[in-house]
C-alpha cells in the first residue's frame, strides 16, 4: 500500500506547495490538497475543543487528521477542507428564507453546546479543564479559574469595592453574580460559520472555546463587527440575550482592553507594570515532576 502525500512530504514543504497550488484561505490557513488544509500555529485549546465537540455532539466540525508539532513548539492542525462560503461573504446576497434557515441551524448548534455538562461546575477552563485562551482577556493563557477569579482577571483585578465607582453598576452587578457554566465557542463571528446551499456545513476556529459563564457566548458575539444591519436581529433570535452583561462587557472592552496581557507603561514619572495572566498555580503544580511531552508542554515553552 502506498503512502499518503501527508507522510511523504514534511510539513514545511507541504505548506510551501499548498500556498502555490491553492488559493490562500487566510493568514494561518493553507489548503494542501483538494480535501485537506493545515492551520497554524494553533493553541492546544483549539485541538481540545474540536475533538471534544466532535466526540460529544453532532455539530459540524472539520475532521482532524493529524496534529503536527515543530521543534520550536508550534502546533499545526491538519483537518478536512469544507466546501462552502464563510457567512460573512455570503450574508449580503442571501434571501430572507436562507437567513432564517441558517440561523435556525446556528440556534440548534449553540443549544447543543449549552446542553453539555461541565466536568466541574464553576470552573473556567479549556474543553479538557486545562488553561483557557481568549483574545478578549489577552495574549496569554489563564486558569483554570473559578468564576470570581475569572471576573477579577476580566476587570484587571480591580478591587470589588472600587468597581462601581470606576466601572459602573453593571460591571459590579455582573461580577458579584453567579452564573451557570456552559461550553462556549466564544467567537461566533460570520467568518467562522461555513454555509452551503443555505445550510450551516461547519463551524470553525475553536481557539477560544471552553467552559465559560453562561453569558459569554452572547457578549463575545458582539466583540466582532456585524456584516449587515440585520445580523444583530438574527443573532438575538439564535442566542440567549444578556443585556446587563453586554453593557458590563462593553465597558470593560473600552476601559480595560486585554487585561491578561502583560504591559508596562510610564505614568507621571513612574513605570507601571501589569503582570498579565498565566496558567493557575494549582494546574502547574499538578504537572510538576512529570515527564510531559503533550501539546501544553510545547505551548508553554
Amino acid at each position: 500500500m502506498g503512502q499518503s502525500i501527508g507522510t511523504l512530504f514534511p510539513l514545511r514543504l507541504r505548506l510551501w506547495l499548498g500556498k502555490r497550488l491553492f488559493r490562500q484561505l487566510g493568514p494561518f490557513t493553507v489548503r494542501v490538497s483538494w480535501h485537506r488544509l493545515i492551520k497554524g500555529p494553533c493553541k492546544p485549546t483549539e485541538v481540545e475543543a474540536m475533538q471534544y465537540v466532535a466526540a460529544h455532539t453532532t455539530i459540524p466540525v472539520p475532521r482532524i487528521y493529524a496534529v503536527h508539532t515543530e521543534v520550536n513548539g508550534r502546533i499545526y492542525i491538519e483537518m478536512a477542507y469544507i466546501q462552502g462560503d464563510s457567512l460573512d461573504s455570503a450574508w449580503g446576497r442571501m434571501p430572507v428564507d436562507e437567513k432564517d434557515t441558517v440561523f435556525a441551524d446556528i440556534k440548534q448548534h449553540v443549544s447543543c453546546l449549552r446542553e453539555l455538562q461541565p466536568p466541574t461546575q464553576d470552573l473556567i477552563s479549556s474543553a479538557l479543564q486545562n488553561p483557557a485562551f481568549d483574545c478578549r482577556i489577552g495574549a496569554c493563557f489563564y486558569g483554570p479559574l473559578n468564576q470570581d477569579e475569572f471576573h477579577s482577571l476580566a476587570r484587571g483585578h480591580l478591587r470589588m469595592e472600587d468597581v462601581a465607582p470606576f466601572l459602573g453598576p453593571e460591571v459590579a452587578k455582573v461580577h458579584t453574580s453567579h452564573y451557570k457554566t456552559h461550553f462556549t465557542h466564544a467567537d461566533l463571528a460570520p467568518r467562522n460559520i461555513i454555509v452551503r446551499r443555505g445550510r450551516v456545513v461547519a463551524i470553525v476556529d475553536w481557539e477560544f472555546a471552553g467552559w465559560y459563564p453562561e453569558y459569554w457566548e452572547f457578549t463575545k458575539a458582539y466583540y466582532n463587527c456585524f456584516p449587515d444591519d440585520d445580523w444583530e436581529d438574527y443573532l438575538r433570535i439564535a442566542l440567549t440575550c444578556y443585556e446587563t452583561e453586554l453593557i458590563a462587557e462593553e465597558t470593560l472592552w473600552r476601559r480595560l482592553p486585554e487585561p491578561g496581557t502583560k504591559t508596562a507603561s510610564y505614568r507621571n514619572g513612574v513605570w507601571v507594570e501589569r503582570q498579565g495572566s498565566s496558567p493557575s498555580a494549582a494546574w502547574l503544580d499538578a504537572r510538576t515532576g512529570r515527564q510531559l511531552s503533550d501539546l501544553w508542554s510545547l505551548a508553554l515553552r
